[in-house]
This record gives structure tokens, C-alpha cells and sequence, in this order.
């Protein structure tokens, strides 16, 4: 939208201006001049103030984003200028920590002057300076870990008149290597005198006209002249400081013009440019580096040729002297969550890297992973093939035959439990033959083929001896206290066949997870 605006006076009473407004939508942050000093030195008024402006902190909500929700801050801070290393999701967020961005600029503008000026005679120079003595500024304590911007340049004085005042000056802290180690305030404060306050000043002009006496300011500087080539006028102000006693209007003129002359030797081939601008940031942070300062070119030469005038102007400029110190890291963020649902796996956090990376190598590491057990992963129940249907059980008449399987794995942590293992049918031979000798005769039978198959499986014993094993161990100790650990216990082979074709006969192992709660 279009940038507002308002008109306000100032006298020699209120000759300081303020004003803040806040930045919408956003957690607290505003901007804002404060105590900007409208008189001039010469006990005038600035006819222009350009001030570009920064965000601040009010201190009341720890939002970091333009649209965080509302988080209050508690206790509530001091209001203090944004930095670019605030917090990675800052829009102003600057790994390197460089100046934080400009948000808007201030114009203001002298529109009218009206009404008597500045008319107090200033006390004795000699006196007022003493009085400044006892508030020297004693030298420079900033600790070595504390990082901080180049002051700006001191404010104008807030003492309009020949009156003892103070001054300030700024710089943002960019970075605190040792938290328990206090960094000094950020703003400066200095001693300082009105403007007005030379041997010049305390002189009073005196004017007699018409038998009135009036007291007048000094001259204030010429103004530049009007044009930047050739033949132009310049002017300048003085003030009324005392109005004649009589009552009488003082007709001594206030205002004065005159010619001046800019490059005499204008030609058809001159261009017009406009005032240099305001040095950029210096392109080092620390050591020397460069800066440059621009101009443009309001007219071209009449005859169309091209403008020989410069327009970009460069110069060196130091910064504080580099220093190899230790890298400024985040807190380490939560553990993640474990990369799987059960048994053994992996999790990781990670840290940011704040200070900016020209202040020094950073070795320190910037993620880390660690083990995590979580409850076991459910073992369902294995089972072997079906055998084969055994022989009926009768040798004559109605019977059942029987077939069988092998538990291989059994369930553990919660698996599918084991189904049936014995399956039963029925089977129907030829039918008995009836009378006590066949009766006896068929009993007979069934014992001698019961003996054969014994035998026979004495038999493959010896030769195949099966494979025997201890009853389960005990469950050993769990191997964390917190946080999951595993637990073992084992099955020894308590008689172990020769034979290759018992090559799995092994001493058996299971585990399970323990003590899973948080440390």
C-alpha cells in the first residue's frame, strides 16, 4: 500500500521526534526512530532526514516467524534490534551472520517554518563543558567473547539549545561464544553540548533600527547551489533570538541569496549527476575488505555524447581484526524416532551451525545415531510336512490310521501359536474271521509284526544315535537398564550323533527384548 504519512511542529521546547509502529502480521516486532534530533548545530531546523530502519523486539512474544502463533514471553525481555542469527526460521536468518535486512525508511521533511526560534542566551561556554568532566566514558571492557557489529555513527544531541545533552550510538550483537560470560549493552551513551555552543554562539548580535534593539543567530552554512554546472544561487538563514524590548518587530532580514558558479567551464559535453550516495556495507567482515558508493546521472551533455562523469566510487575499509574462534552450534534436537517398528535399529538427531563460517573452521560433528532396541519382532510357529498315513491299526474290521508333523520353530513374542500336529482317520480292512483259533491266531500276528519294528528301530539307533539336548537355560540379565536391552538363554546338545545325516543336531539360542521403558 502507499506509504503513509503525517505532519507534526516542533519548537525549541520539542524538537525531539519519535515514533513506532508496528510490523502486521508478526509476534512483537516494530520499527521506529527514537529521539531523532530536528534543530541543526546552528540552532535551526534540518531541512531533510533520510533514515532507513531495521526491526526490533519488543520482548512480549517469542514468535519467529511473521505468523507463529502467539507464545508470551515470560518473563518479559528488554525491546533490542533483531539479529540475522536469531533462529534458522527467522525471515532475517543469515548463516553468515551478516547485517540483518532493512524493513523500511523514514522521510522527513521540512514543509514551513513559522513563529520566533530559538531566542535563550546560552550560559558561559567555559562553565557548561565543565560540568561535562565527571561523565567521561571509561575505555572499552567488551569481553573477547562477545561478537559484535561496528558502532554506527553517534546521534545527533539531544539538547537543542547551548544546553548539556546526550548522544547515542548502536551496534548488534552477532554472536555470544560463552553463554556464562555477559555481553555489555549494545547501545552507547556520551556527553555532549547544543548546538550553538561556540565563542561564536555566546556572542550576541546586536542590530539598531528604528531605535530597537534585536538579537540575531549567526548565519547558518550556504546551502549548495542550485545547479551542478555553471551559474546558479545559493542561500542561507539566520534566526531572531531576541525580540527587540520595545515590543517592536525586528525588521532585520532573516534570509539572504547569492550568486555561485560550478564548473565554469560548462560545455555543451557537461552532464548533470546526483549527490553520491551512501557507502555500501564493506564487502569483509572481519580485516579489510572494500566499499563503494553510487551515483546517477540526472541529464545527459546537450550535444548527446556520453557522460565522462564517474559513477561508482570505491574505497577501502577495515573491520575488526579476524580471529579463529570456536563454532557457535544449536542445542542438539530430540532423538528421532527408531527406523523400525521391532527388534534392533537406528535413530539419529542433529545440531545447526550458528556463527558464521568466516569466523573459523568448525570440526565439531552436526548429527550422530545411536542404536535403539524396541520390543522383539513377533517369530510365528514352523512346522515340518505331514508324514505319511501310518498302516491301520487293526488287521481286520474297523480302524484308524494316523499321521504326524514337527513343531521346527516355536512362537515367540506374540507369533501365530502352532496348529494341530496329529491328524486321525478312520481305515476298514477285510472283515474278521470268526472262532477262538483264528481269534488267537491274529493276535499273534499283531505281536510278532510289533516285535519286527522294534528291532528295527534298535537297530537304526545304533547306527544313528538321535540328537539329544539339555533342557533351556536360564534367561541372563538384561544387557541396559533403560531404553531396551536383549536378554539370551541357550539349549546345549547333551549327546551329539557322529553321523552327517544329523548335521543339525546344534546348541540352540533365543533371544528377548527387556526393560523397553524411556531412560
Amino acid at each position: 500500500r502507499a506509504a503513509p504519512s503525517a505532519e507534526f511542529s516542533v519548537d525549541r521546547h520539542r524538537h525531539l521526534m519519535s515514533f513506532l509502529t508496528m510490523l502486521g502480521p508478526s509476534p512483537d516486532w516494530n520499527v521506529g526512530l527514537s529521539a531523532e534530533d530536528l534543530c541543526t548545530k546552528d540552532c535551526g531546523w534540518v531541512q531533510k532526514v533520510v533514515q532507513d530502519l531495521i526491526p526490533w523486539d519488543a520482548g512480549t512474544d517469542s514468535g519467529v516467524t511473521y505468523e507463529s502463533p502467539n507464545k508470551p514471553t515470560v518473563p518479559q525481555e528488554k525491546i533490542r534490534p533483531l539479529t540475522s542469527l536469531d533462529h534458522p526460521q527467522s525471515p532475517f536468518y543469515d548463516p553468515e551472520g551478516g547485517s540483518i535486512k532493512l524493513v523500511a525508511r523514514v522521510v522527513i521533511e521540512r514543509i514551513a517554518r513559522k513563529g520566533e526560534q530559538c531566542n535563550i542566551v546560552p550560559d558561559n561556554i567555559d562553565d557548561i563543558v565543565a560540568d561535562l568532566a565527571p561523565e567521561e566514558k571509561e575505555e572499552d571492557d567488551t569481553p573477547e567473547t562477545c561478537i559484535y557489529s561496528n558502532w554506527s555513527p553517534w546521534s545527533a544531541c539531544s539538547s537543542s539549545t547551548c544546553e548539556k545533552g546526550k548522544r547515542m550510538r548502536q551496534r548488534m550483537l552477532k554472536a555470544q561464544l560463552d553463554l556464562s560470560v555477559p555481553c555489555p549493552d549494545t547501545q552507547d551513551f556520551q556527553p555532549c553540548m547544543g548546538p550553538g555552543c561556540s565563542d561564536e554562539a555566546i556572542e550576541m548580535v546586536l542590530c539598531i533600527l528604528d531605535g530597537s534593539t534585536c538579537m540575531m543567530s549567526d548565519w547558518i552554512t550556504w546551502s549548495p547551489c542550485s545547479v551542478s554546472c555553471g551559474m546558479g544561487t545559493r542561500s542561507r538563514e539566520r534566526y531572531v533570538k531576541q525580540f527587540p524590548e520595545d515590543g517592536s518587530m525586528c525588521k532585520v532580514p532573516t534570509e539572504e541569496t547569492e550568486k555561485c558558479i560550478v564548473n565554469e567551464e560548462c560545455s555543451p559535453s557537461s552532464c548533470l549527476v546526483t549527490e553520491w550516495g551512501e557507502w555500501d556495507e564493506c564487502s569483509a567482515s572481519c580485516g579489510t575488505g572494500m566499499k563503494k558508493r553510487h551515483r546517477m546521472i540526472k541529464m545527459t551533455p546537450a550535444d548527446g555524447s556520453m557522460c565522462k562523469a564517474e559513477t561508482t566510487e570505491a574505497e577501502k575499509c577495515m573491520m575488526p581484526e579476524c580471529h579463529t574462534i570456536p563454532c557457535l552450534l544449536s542445542p542438539w534436537s530430540e532423538w528421532s524416532d527408531c527406523s523400525v517398528t521391532c527388534g534392533k535399529g537406528m535413530r539419529t538427531r542433529q545440531r545447526m551451525l550458528k556463527s558464521a563460517a568466516e569466523l573459523g573452521d568448525c570440526n565439531e560433528e552436526l548429527q550422530q545415531a545411536e542404536k535403539c532396541m524396541l520390543p522383539e519382532c513377533p517369530i510365528d510357529c514352523e512346522l515340518t510336512e505331514w508324514s505319511q498315513w501310518s498302516e491301520c491299526n487293526t488287521s481286520c474290521g474297523k480302524g484308524h490310521m494316523i499321521r504326524t508333523r514337527m513343531i521346527k520353530i516355536e512362537p515367540q513374542f506374540g507369533g501365530t501359536a502352532c496348529p494341530e500336529t496329529v491328524q486321525r482317520t478312520k481305515c476298514r480292512v477285510r472283515k474278521c474271521l470268526r472262532g477262538p483259533g483264528m481269534e488267537k491266531r491274529r493276535w499273534k500276528e499283531i505281536r510278532e509284526k510289533r516285535r519286527s519294528e522294534q528291532a528295527k528301530r534298535n537297530i537304526d539307533n545304533e547306527q544313528y544315535p538321535v540328537c539329544r539336548l539339555k533342557p533351556w537355560t536360564a534367561w541372563t540379565e538384561c544387557s541396559t537398564l533403560c531404553g531396551g536391552g536383549i536378554q539370551e538363554r541357550y539349549m546345549m546338545v547333551k549327546k551329539r550323533s557322529k553321523s552327517t545325516q544329523f548335521t543339525s543336531c546344534k546348541d540352540k539360542k533365543e533371544l528377548r527384548a527387556c526393560n523397553v521403558h524411556p531412560c
